[in-house]
């Protein structure tokens, strides 16, 4: 089995095989400095002695900081203690209960709400980096009023006397645009708007369209359970990335893929896609399609469980043992789809009802809210507002002139419309259209509650007074129709019947979440398709040419589809899981479509389709379906922030729009233009040397049949014989008396979503870059998620053709290769190279196996990044909170705002120094102080580093391994000789990071249904 990392290195480009063995590239400096006159780094290097010298001369006086004493400090509040409060945080259709840790009442982190049944205490990354959006200044800070090309600032009492008589004197239609809500008292608001204002309806609508999904269902999502799952089976629906409630999927998805010596079955995973997602990348048997025959997939599929219907053209082998598979474990299979094709949705409802699913492994009874949007009534609306028969609407957190297809009509029609008005947070590409704006304020200082299933309630409270002169949009509402009511008392009013006394009431908003509902049930979205009729729809569907080029539209893990996230540089600078790219878009495209068209990636071309064209460069994507490209949706900005705008290009009016709705794919042209544009991707920045193993994999067959031969271990030649690299050393092996802390990384867990990225860096202070510095290798993430492709192809069958190869007479790997993560921190070697060569003792090995870093000791010399074999160290090549050249991209640094948002408990590093993953020390140490302030040794479980913490999987086990009842403890001895290995263990450096083999379940044989 042959792994790599990307096309450059299956390849063996030049470029790739000249980083591969230097410690340093040349790099291109984009941020020239402001100043002409400024020296070059080599001659201050020339000075620095003189200059060392000089300042320790000089007088120079300290500002002056005059600082404010509480009178009368609140009870709660400690400068030194961190305090939690439960919240949620719900954008974009991504749902997640949440702990806001505040210090002196400044939102600094979210972690994971443990007591929320839903998302289990896990986070997505999107929630992970949601805490900056606080800190945004990019936002609308008052209210406002357009006056000629701008907008005057208004006083809220004159803005809502303004607006009721408008409202008042309107005679057509009111129409209240928003992305999904489902927070029952919101709805509650604006029907008591509507019952002031008769004319008024209430239009939703989704970035990312599951409005077929919808109408096939009832009018809701299914409650679908993963962990019930023995065979999964998903068309083309990311439900580890994107689709509907990922972080909910994830985890019981994840529950299915444990293995162990006493569970030696795990679920299988069928993935039918178009572009390589998340869920394509975990899945145990991935098969790339086009988008043209997903129905014709869902017909054969349909056919074959059912053993009716007409004729499928699809044919593949791996289609039919999935049928297969299905049919043997019925009451156990789960049948999924991402299409927005109603005859599609129909088909897999059919299934999933002729499999015996509902009921086990969907519950009738807990629908999922979090998708409500009617692609119907949207489109109606914006023909409404065009031919102008809508007097008013309102956009609540909703931009569809940027984030829907037909965004160009959108903003047409509110040139048409006579009153407009935006409760946007921003001035955004729909809001700077609007004659009104009351901005909404962030969810961290708002009141709110929500249902994202039924059955399940979690609130938001105010974590933070508003910092700008904002207000909650439900209160808008409620003031222009007569209700002098704050939001909060409204919405204690909702909630009588829950929490009829005060007492319960704190319960509820002490935890965040309570079981209960509040929402009425969804209405029908028109009538679904029959199986008959879906059947005949697909059957009568457009043929499409076979050399035609088709085009997937999707939506990214960090930056979501809507768009509202593109101001987060957090988000930004997530490398994608799958591309491992960075600021921006691209047109990912198979390396079968590069060799036949001569591109290379990074070439600059142009996509067309619905008269609308948009240009990107080219990236080369192994497992993208022969003959179609995709584009990610949420980028091209032009009105959300510094860090935000002109970031990619928007994709959305490349939608194809039907009559039986949105459907995000289309036929289009492509044309290259001389224009080239480098892709900031983080993948292939690192080189192992070709060192062995890194990552391990094997069958679940092999597992079963011999769980100590699932895993290679490496031995080396001695005078003895062949022995473990542990036995031979030149080191002194430390003595661990008190603490040793460890990591174990479960691969069969990690789904590589990214949280963990984001979470490490959000408590570390860890500064952004900007797209030139990650072209320049310069990323400063502590923590990456390092992804390979596998093969069993080699080199030396590879033939070079120009600068794209080709294989002859051979399956090119990339057409469909697997695909396996591995998240790679510092591995706190025992063994550490990076502590023997540094000159100044800047890093050094602790009492308790961890090896630290002193910050104000180093020198910056690299030396230790150079020696070190996992590449994890990160080199401040400037001082990003305050250098005038990265103020775009990290701008939260350089304001007393933005550095609201930093943690006190971490340094903030400065020029010239090497940083790196601590195993969050600081994390540490307050668990160690709240333990011996009570004089008891920690509980396993209390310390946790960040990482482990956001997880959605629990694919990162933290702990103490002298604590031999902690879990990592009990899981070493458990798997030590079966799936545990430590990365490039030959080396022996001895790692206290340990990984577990990924176990893959490909076998044509398949087990008893023992974890239905």
């Amino acid at each position: 089995m042959k792994y790599w990392k990307g096309i450059e290195e299956l390849e063996s480009a030049p470029e790739f095989m000249q980083s591969a063995f230097a410690e340093f590239m040349p790099v291109k400096e984009s941020h020239a400095s402001k100043d002409a006159t400024a020296a070059p780094r080599r001659d201050f290097l020339k000075l620095m002695g003189f200059g060392v010298a000089a300042a320790t001369l000089a007088s120079c006086e300290s500002p002056v900081r005059k600082a404010i004493p509480y009178l009368n400090k609140p009870e709660e509040i400690d400068p030194a203690i961190s305090n939690f409060y439960a919240s949620t945080y719900f954008t974009g259709a991504d749902y997640n209960a949440v702990l806001v840790k505040t210090r002196e009442g400044r939102p600094i982190k979210l972690e994971g709400n443990p007591e929320s049944p839903i998302t289990n205490g896990g986070l997505s990354a999107r929630a992970q980096a949601a805490v900056l959006n606080l800190y945004d200044g990019g936002r609308l800070q008052n209210f406002a009023i357009k006056s000629g090309n701008g907008y005057q600032k208004a006083e809220v009492a004159t803005f809502d006397q303004a607006v009721r008589s408008k409202l008042a004197a309107t005679t057509g239609r009111i129409a209240i645009v928003s992305p999904t809500i489902i927070s029952p008292t919101t709805k509650r608001a604006i029907a008591e708007f509507a019952a002031r204002y008769p004319n008024t309806t209430h239009v939703m609508y989704d970035a990312q369209s599951a409005s077929a999904l919808l109408q096939a269902n009832g009018g809701t999502v299914p409650g679908y359970d993963f962990s019930r799952a023995n065979i999964i089976v998903s068309l083309d629906a990311d439900f580890l990335g994107t689709w509907i409630s990922p972080v909910e999927y994830g985890r019981q998805y994840a529950m299915t893929r444990k293995v162990n010596r006493d569970k030696r079955t795990m679920s299988r995973h069928y993935q039918f896609e178009t572009a390589m997602t998340l869920s394509g990348c975990n899945a145990d048997i991935r098969v790339p399609v086009k988008p043209s025959e997903l129905g014709q997939v869902a017909l054969a599929l349909y056919n074959a469980v059912n053993g009716a219907g007409g004729a499928s053209a699809y044919k593949n082998d791996k289609l039919t043992q999935a049928a297969r598979d299905l049919t043997a474990n019925r009451g156990a299979s789960l049948v999924i789809s991402g299409s927005n094709d109603p005859a599609v949705q129909a088909l897999v409802t059919a299934m999933n009802a002729a499999l015996g699913s509902v009921g086990t492994t969907i519950n009738p009874n807990a629908p999922s809210y979090v998708r409500q949007g009617d692609d119907a009534r949207m489109t109606a609306l914006v023909n409404d507002m065009n031919n102008g028969s809508v007097g008013a609407v309102i956009f609540y957190n909703a931009n569809p002139v940027f984030n829907h297809p037909l965004g160009a009509k959108v903003k047409s029609g509110i040139a048409k419309v006579p009153l407009t008005i935006s409760m946007n947070d921003r001035l955004d590409e729909t809001g700077a259209l609007c004659q009104y704006a009351a901005p909404d304020s962030h969810w961290l200082e708002s009141w709110n509650d929500y249902e994202p299933k039924r059955g399940f309630l979690s609130l938001a409270q105010p974590v933070i007074t508003p910092l700008f002169s904002t207000r909650q949009g439900q209160e808008s509402l409620l003031r222009w129709a007569g209700n002098n009511t704050t939001y909060y008392q409204y919405l204690r009013a909702t909630w009588r019947a829950l929490t009829p006394n005060d007492a319960a009431w704190d319960k509820v908003v002490h935890d965040g979440v309570a079981t209960g509902t509040a929402l009425a049930a969804a209405p029908a979205m028109g009538a679904a398709l029959s199986p008959a009729a879906a059947v005949d729809q697909i059957g009568r569907a457009p043929k499409i040419a076979a050399n035609a080029v088709e085009l997937a539209l999707y939506e990214k893990v960090g930056l979501g589809a809507a768009g509202c996230e593109a101001n987060n540089p957090f988000l930004q600078e997530l490398p994608d899981p799958v591309s491992k790219a960075t600021w921006g878009n691209y047109v990912a495209v198979p390396r079968k479509m590069a060799v036949e068209n001569e591109w290379e990636q990074g070439d600059v071309i142009q996509v067309t389709a619905n008269g609308y064209t948009v240009e990107l460069p080219v990236l080369i994507q192994p497992g993208q379906a022969n003959g179609t490209v995709s584009i990610a949706l949420g980028y091209g900005r032009t009105q959300s922030g510094k860090a935000g705008d002109q970031v990619g290009a928007n994709a959305a009016p490349l939608a194809m729009a039907t009559a039986n709705g949105l459907m995000y794919r289309n036929v289009v042209t492509l044309k290259k233009t001389d224009a080239t544009s480098t892709i900031a991707q983080t993948q292939t920045h690192h080189t192992v040397m070709d060192r062995k193993p890194v990552v391990q994999e094997n069958t679940l067959a092999q597992y079963i049949k011999n769980p100590k031969e699932v895993t290679e271990y490496e031995k080396v030649a001695t005078p003895d014989g062949l022995e473990k690299p542990n036995k031979v050393s030149l080191w002194q092996d430390y003595q661990y008396n008190n603490h040793h802390w460890g990591m174990m990384v479960d691969l069969n867990s990690c789904i590589g979503c990214g949280s963990c990225v984001i979470g490490c860096q959000t408590e570390n202070n860890i500064a952004v870059v900007g797209k030139q510095e990650v072209i320049n290798r310069r990323e400063m993430h502590w923590m990456r998620i390092d992804r390979y492709y596998s093969s069993d192809h080699h080199k030396n069958e590879f033939e070079t053709v120009g600068k794209v190869g080709t294989y002859a007479a051979m399956e090119d790997p990339s057409d469909n290769p697997q695909v396996i993560f591995q998240p790679m921190m510092c591995q706190q070697c025992n063994h550490a190279p990076c502590e023997t060569v540094c000159p100044v003792l800047a890093t050094t090995h602790s009492s308790e196996g961890l090896n630290q870093m002193t910050y104000n000791r180093c020198i910056g010399t690299r030396y230790c990044a150079n020696n070190c074999p996992y590449k994890v160290r990160r080199f401040n090549w400037f001082s990003y909170y305050s250098n005038e050249k990265f103020e775009t991209v990290n701008g939260h640094m350089f304001t007393d705002l933005g550095r609201m948002v930093l943690n006190p408990d971490v340094t903030v590093r400065a020029r010239g120094v090497m940083e790196k993953c601590t195993f969050c020390i600081q994390r540490i140490q307050l668990g160690k102080l709240e333990a011996k302030k009570q004089k008891r040794r920690p509980i396993d479980g209390e310390i946790v580093s960040a990482c482990a913490q956001s997880c959605p999987t629990e694919a990162i086990v933290f702990g103490d391994m002298r604590d031999p009842n902690s879990r990592i403890s009990q899981l070493m001895r458990r798997e030590d000789g079966e799936r545990a290995f430590h990365a490039l263990e030959s080396i022996n450096v001895q790692p206290n990071v340990t990984y577990l083999t990924k176990i893959r379940n490909a076998e044509s044989e398949f087990f008893a249904k023992e974890n239905a």
